[in-house]
């Protein structure tokens, strides 16, 4: 695996790709990789010939009192996991690559409705940053393909949503969210809970669990479902930040009417803040 960190190089190695007739896959990561990370690497491999893994920490989708400065930079550690997974090749650009006019002077791509709310509510901005780097990093990998966690549900909404409306040529994969044995979905932030914390994060996934099958069974109505849900969550020792359900394509909130819905929450434990959602099929056998 080579790393490049400049647009030339990177543009370089992927015209090299493409004139030997392969199909280029990109994994966008901001580092301090996990196991989650690299699954979607290895799905990468199999859906591409030649696979392009980006670390950037991407100031420009940090909020003025977020974890910017102390968000772990793991470089050497990162390039052995992407390896281990598959990965031809790493770009890993300075900010001055990637906003060589500086963020105050950087052309921003805002994404209207399937950024509004949840984290875009919580976070504002966040989604702006999102959707400018990464059709940046679209415009500078020029992938076939690009591979994003389901971790992240809205992410990979606002990033469905703008490939289709400014017409981009690349095919967007969902990878299932990956989990530690206890339920807790895998993310960078995990690091920062203490041993007490760690114990009771667990809570925020197997509250989504019992609300979904709430939700199957018909007997409660959704706000309901929602109010019971947070005092779950609040009785665990976790601080709700939003706590919805949202019909699952364009994340409007839900009727009971919709079949494809997706529940989704953020919450903090000390001051880390925790994020997960589950997908619920309702079919046609559930009740209204």
């Amino acid at each position: 695996m080579k790393t490049v960190s400049s647009v030339r190089e990177l543009r370089a190695a992927v015209a090299e790709a493409r004139a030997a007739g392969k199909r280029v896959g990109l994994v966008p990561t901001m580092g301090n990789l996990h196991s989650g990370h690299a699954a979607l690497v290895r799905r990468a491999t199999q859906l591409a010939d030649f696979v392009v893994a980006s670390i950037f920490v991407n100031p420009m989708q940090f909020g003025a009192n977020e974890d910017l400065d102390k968000y772990p930079r793991t470089l050497a550690a990162d390039q052995e996991t992407l390896f281990e997974a598959g990965c031809d090749l790493l770009f890993a650009p300075t900010v001055a690559e990637m906003y060589p006019r500086g963020m105050q002077g950087q052309t921003r791509v805002s994404v209207p409705g399937v950024s509004e709310g949840l984290c875009g509510g919580s976070r504002p901005g966040h989604f702006d940053g999102v959707s400018t780097v990464v059709c940046k990093l679209f415009n500078m990998a020029l992938p076939d393909l690009a591979v994003f966690g389901e971790k992240d549900f809205q992410q990979l909404a606002v990033i469905r949503r703008m490939v289709s409306d400014l017409n981009m040529p690349i095919e967007i994969f969902g990878e299932p969210t990956v989990r530690a044995e206890d339920g807790l979905a895998l993310s960078s932030r995990n690091g920062y809970l203490t041993a007490e914390q760690r114990a009771a994060a667990p809570r925020l996934y197997a509250t989504l669990m019992q609300m979904a099958a709430r939700l199957r069974d018909g007997k409660s109505d959704i706000s309901a479902l929602i109010r019971d849900g947070a005092r779950q969550l609040e009785e665990a020792g976790l601080r709700p930040d939003y706590l919805e359900v949202r019909e699952a394509s364009n994340l409007q909130p839900a009727t009971l009417e919709d079949r494809h819905c997706v529940i989704l929450a953020a919450a903090y434990l000390g001051t880390t803040r925790l994020i997960d959602n589950l997908a619920v099929d309702l079919g046609d056998s559930a009740k209204s």
